[in-house]
């Protein structure tokens, strides 16, 4: 990061400051939570978790050579400085979001239900191509890791895409105050987060509180094919731009040859041209991520050749659609996290492979009141794509196993509470050459069973 000062800093969160005057004046290099991760002159910001208090640890960063704390505690006489704040957390919110207003950089906000990381990549990928971008990196997409993102912005970038997660009322506030996008993307409006948004026109209302924070001159991009998203009208006035596959929306694609687990070719139009690239991850979802790149891409002028470049430069992250090839297996590591629409998005691009395949389903959380009519559409949606294998584990798969069994096809069907029951039995259910889905919530670690799979001779 650059240029703020520990005077700054306490304005910034409306935090006394405790120390010398001479370190006032004095900048931060970076801003942290973890302790492990101090650096020379860092601020370090004690946050309560539910395993630790930052507050103990604030001795050690300083000796590792932070130049400051952030405490909600009165720390009394100190050799070092601290500011002093109601809270931590809501200090961190504000000092990211003067950082932000003191940054002459373009941010490009993302979300949606299904496909945020995804798009983010493909986004950042494109982007790549002319301009110095940083992106949000893991699962750093809500209140406390898109603050640490935005601190991570230095001098040499020019734009940010920001993955902005959120499962409750208010949280996209929060979140858009501190990144005050001038791109919004919105990927789609599905079923996720029902626990607390019910339905999907307050999944809507949540998201879109993203544009109330927007730069009044930006640029609203929205899936045209989403019914939610294609009937809305934004409050502020500014009209958005559409993608899809529907030939109204203004960026939208055509020619699109399914090439299985190679990955889609597709010719894309736009409002001025139209080119063909080829996407090297499998998956219809990838050619609505490719069409929300490119509406980017024409937002920031870029050239076609120079967003056809992107494209085919993406390479998947590990937990999103990851074809790992072993000597005995081919997995499709897609376990960061599911719902739904994500799953069956799943189960169709394994259903591309030309060896047996199997999937292996875990419980999706988060789902509400309807969570048991959701896991069972999907055991019958595996059903009829016509996999082989089903795996499921956990007590909500138990009704995807049931909603497979329902479809009397010949998919063979395996429950399990527990990972430890399948790695029992896991010899005599897969075979060699199988192509293999892995999928659930990421709450339950099913990291686990791909690092199982990738060291089994």
């Amino acid at each position: 990061m650059k240029n703020m000062t520990l005077n700054e800093i306490a304005l910034a969160c409306r935090g006394t400051y405790f120390g010398s005057a001479e370190n006032m004046e004095k900048e931060v290099s970076s801003v942290v939570i973890d302790s492990r991760k101090v650096k020379k002159d860092s601020l370090f910001i004690a946050l309560r978790g539910a395993r630790a208090d930052g507050h103990t640890f604030i001795p050690k960063t300083i000796e590792a050579g932070a130049l400051c704390a952030v405490s909600e505690e009165n720390l009394g006489d100190t050799d070092y400085s601290y500011i002093l704040v109601d809270s931590c957390e809501q200090a961190m919110k504000d000092i990211a979001e003067h950082y932000r207003r003191s940054l002459d950089i373009k941010v490009v906000g993302i979300s949606g239900s299904v496909g945020k990381t995804s798009t983010k990549e493909m986004i950042a990928s494109v982007l790549g191509q002319k301009y110095n971008v940083l992106k949000t990196e893991g699962n750093f997409n809500n209140e406390i890791g898109l603050p640490l993102t935005i601190f991570n912005i230095c001098e040499e970038h020019e734009i940010a895409v920001l993955e902005m997660g959120i499962s409750d009322f208010g949280e996209m506030t929060r979140l858009a105050k501190m990144a005050r996008p001038d791109i919004c993307v919105i990927t789609n409006i599905g079923c996720a987060h029902l626990e607390q948004l019910k339905t999907r026109d307050g999944i809507l209302k949540a998201k879109t509180e993203m544009l109330d924070y927007m730069n009044p001159d930006g640029t609203i991009i929205f899936n045209g094919d989403d019914d939610k998203l294609a009937a809305f009208i934004p409050k502020n006035g500014n009209l958005p731009v559409y993608f899809g596959l529907d030939e109204n929306c203004s960026y939208h694609a055509g020619q699109i040859q399914d090439m299985g687990l190679c990955g889609t070719t597709a010719t894309f139009i736009t409002p001025k041209s139209q080119f063909s690239a080829h996407i090297s991850i499998p998956g219809e979802h990838m050619v609505y991520n490719a069409l929300a790149g490119i509406a980017v891409g024409y937002a920031l002028n870029m050239t076609d050749a120079e967003i056809k470049a992107g494209i085919e430069a993406l390479v998947p992250l590990a937990g999103r659609n990851h074809l790992i090839q072993t000597e005995k297996y081919a997995i499709i590591d897609d376990c960061y996290n599911a719902n739904p629409a994500s799953m069956k998005a799943s189960v169709e691009v394994l259903a591309k492979a030309q060896t047996r395949t199997v999937a292996i389903l875990g419980d999706m959380f988060e789902l509400g009141e309807n969570e048991l009519p959701m896991h069972y559409s999907v055991g019958e949606h595996a059903a009829d794509a016509g996999i082989d294998v089903l795996v499921c584990i956990g007590a909500l798969a138990k009704n995807i196993a049931d909603g497979a069994r329902s479809r009397h096809t010949s998919v063979e069907v395996h429950y399990y509470p527990a990972k430890s029951d399948f790695f029992a039995e896991m010899k005599d259910i897969l075979r060699p050459h199988d192509t293999i889905l892995v999928k659930a919530s990421h709450g339950m670690e099913f990291p686990e069973i791909v690092n199982i799979l990738e060291n089994t001779k």
